[in-house]
């Protein structure tokens, strides 16, 4: 899962999200939908403008979190040979 890290590259710099949301121009909502990873997806503009206004990297923004479980695999497919007949 991807997390933006928007919250602790604020603190950082010592600013709020009221501040980001009037340096970039993106809307309070388009910032509180990725906090809360509602969003799915961002746009290059979007997060160019963010990287610009926290001088960081998209590195920085972005991370990803992995799952402390591993994927389930799903059953092979049988072959239309392998399938039983009623």
């Amino acid at each position: 899962m991807v997390k933006i890290r928007v919250d602790e590259l604020l603190a950082k710099h010592g600013r709020t999200f009221y501040w980001l949301a009037k340096e970039t121009g993106i809307s309070h909502t388009t910032l509180w939908r990725l906090k809360k990873g509602k969003a799915l997806g961002i746009n290059f503009e979007t997060l160019e403008k963010m990287c610009q206004a926290l001088k960081c990297q998209p590195g920085d923004v972005m991370i990803i979190e992995l799952s402390e479980r591993t994927p389930t695999k799903r059953p092979a497919k049988k072959k239309p040979s392998e399938r039983k007949k009623i």
